[in-house]
């Protein structure tokens, strides 16, 4: 059993066991810019209006000119540059995937009366996991080698059809759906080869397709290392989806970011060029280091096929700790306490508040550390401590410090300590279960956002009151977790029981949210990217000339405007 630990005052404790936690059933799922107006104080630019008239720059794309192409781009599409894929672009890409079965998925064959059997699979890559984002693209390609990958990107280019990039689809901004039918949606699903591992370097080179729980169970089990990132959505997502938009996770305090971590890639541009980035050096000072362009561009500026990935050791020692704290400054005490007492071995941090701990265990049907007779008010904050070691009894002794020390000065009045590997993982399950849970409590108004921690919970308790004061509509329930070490706050907004889109409760909640974060210093943006939801807030947070130069680096890269239009970069028509 879980050694539980209650305290009722700051000098007392007492033990008690409770039962092993109920393993889940839960799997998480397999161009107008903006108006502008100068701050008087920076060279940022704050949002008047996603719709204004007044913009600060506007893409200047050709007119798709095909002498064979039969069809044009809609009057109302967001890309009246591009145009739609036809059949005859179809049958182009069938020879170039040499008539491979399931390579082309398609629905355009109604053109010539062929009978469709592929709407349903077009379904479904076509509406991203949050279902806030539902596109139309009729043609799905599913190349398997960087050729046809090259071939595909060049007649495209040449051909003006926009390209959406997509890995496992969990994207929680609309990074990978297409916004019009001028898009093709190219998965990477079949680059799902893990090439090789250097033992004596810890590097693995593997094809961006790999799902990551495989990349991890391969490089642990075989090799006695670990993949230096680790996020709920693990089991679909794509390590070239997580590259390519600088995924965090929980273990973004020990071991940094992708852009610390990736040593080298391999991209195919727009225009169909390979770029061979794929050093393998860990030291390698020549030149411009070009692979932190593609690092977090979220497919706008080429797509990454191959990654060289640095991988640390696989600790032998790993301790588990879940915790209860009365206020947020005694979480930040808590945290501080941590990097103090366990110092190298400290490796995850993580936060939840009572209501989303509260949902998971009612789904669940499970007793954590909540009981019937507790009150939110009591000690609404629950943390998940992790280390990792190479000394089993010395990281226990400093686990144990650790918990008596916080125990003894009241910051912590409820706790668990895990005893194996199985309890640790019950315990991050209900961490990793937040996501999915909150998803299936109502519609879903999700904020990824970073937050200096003595504001952490200052945002949230802001945005419940902006929310009572101006939206009463129906109820709504504000729910947060995150990477507390690291200032990530991951803030949710349900509306209970209903599943659709408020546009109301959207414009209550969006810029006032963003503008709040700006406030406090902090980023609209953590882990999660810009996709098709953040994008035209983007001159909110970065001088104009910042951004200016970034849509030169797109221009230069991609002079066509194909790779995931209407994505990070504020597009020529607001989508959001």
């Amino acid at each position: 059993a879980l050694p539980q630990i209650r305290c009722t005052s700051s000098s007392s404790s007492s033990s008690s066991s409770s039962s092993l936690l109920k393993d889940s059933t839960f799997v998480p799922p397999s161009n107008n810019w903006p108006a502008c107006r100068k701050d008087q104080s920076s060279s940022r630019t704050s949002l008047s209006s996603p719709s204004s008239s007044s913009s600060i720059h506007t893409n200047h794309f050709s007119t798709a000119t095909n002498n064979n192409d039969t069809s044009s781009s809609s009057s109302s599409s967001p890309f009246p540059h591009l145009r739609p894929p036809n059949i005859k672009d179809v049958h182009i890409f069938q020879k170039i995937m040499n008539y491979r079965p399931g390579s082309v998925i398609t629905t355009l064959g109604k053109q010539e009366g062929i009978e469709d059997e592929d709407e349903d699979i077009l379904k479904r890559y076509n509406v991203d996991w949050t279902h806030r984002y539902q596109g139309n693209s009729s043609l799905l390609l599913r190349p398997q080698t960087t050729n046809e990958l090259s071939q595909i990107l060049s007649h495209c280019h040449k051909n003006y059809i926009g390209i959406v990039p997509q890995g496992g689809n969990t994207s929680l901004v609309g990074g990978s759906t297409p916004i019009s039918n001028t898009e093709i949606i190219l998965s990477l699903e079949k680059f799902n080869t893990i090439h090789s591992f250097d033992t004596d370097n810890g590097i693995v080179t593997v094809d961006a397709g790999v799902i990551l729980s495989t990349l991890q169970s391969t490089i642990s089990e075989r090799y006695g290392y670990l993949i230096p990132i680790d996020i709920g959505s693990k089991g679909s997502c794509q390590i070239g989806g997580n590259v390519s938009t600088n995924a965090g996770g929980q273990y973004y305090y020990r071991f940094g970011s992708l852009h610390a971590n990736v040593l080298g890639v391999e991209v195919v541009t727009a225009k169909g060029d390979v770029l061979d980035l794929m050093s393998c050096n860990r030291k390698d000072n020549t030149g411009y280091d070009l692979k932190h362009l593609f690092i977090g561009a979220e497919g706008t500026l080429g797509i990454i096929t191959k990654i060289a990935l640095s991988c640390p050791k696989l600790p032998t020692s790993r301790q588990a700790a879940l915790l209860q704290c009365p206020t947020f400054n005694d979480v930040r005490t808590t945290l501080s306490t941590a990097k103090e007492k366990l110092g190298e071995i400290l490796s995850a941090f993580e936060f939840m508040d009572y209501e989303v701990v509260s949902l998971v265990q009612q789904q669940q049907q499970q007793t954590v550390l909540i009981e019937e007779e507790d009150d939110e008010s009591d000690n609404p904050f629950f943390l998940l401590v992790e280390t990792q070691g190479s000394n089993s009894e010395h990281d226990r002794e400093k686990m144990e410090q650790f918990l008596e020390c916080c125990m003894e000065d009241g910051f912590v009045v409820n706790g668990i300590l895990a005893q194996d590997g199985k309890q640790m993982e019950e315990m991050w399950n209900i961490r990793e279960s937040c996501n999915p849970i909150v998803k299936a409590d109502g519609y879903n108004y999700k904020y990824d956002i970073s937050i200096p921690i003595p504001e952490f919970y200052d945002m949230v308790e802001e945005m419940k009151d902006h929310l009572s004061t101006n939206y009463t509509t129906r109820s709504t329930r504000t729910v947060s977790w995150g990477h507390v070490i690291d200032g990530n706050l991951h803030l949710n907004i349900t509306t209970p029981g209903i599943f659709t889109e408020d546009k109301t409760l959207t414009e209550v909640i969006e810029p006032y949210i963003f503008e709040s974060v700006i406030r406090r210093n902090g980023s609209i943006s953590a882990e999660h990217g810009l996709g098709q939801c953040k994008n035209n807030y983007l001159p909110m947070v970065k001088d104009a000339t910042v951004v200016m130069l970034m849509k030169s680096v797109k221009d230069m890269l991609d002079p066509h405007g194909i790779m995931n239009p209407g994505k990070f970069l504020p597009s020529s028509s607001s989508s959001s």
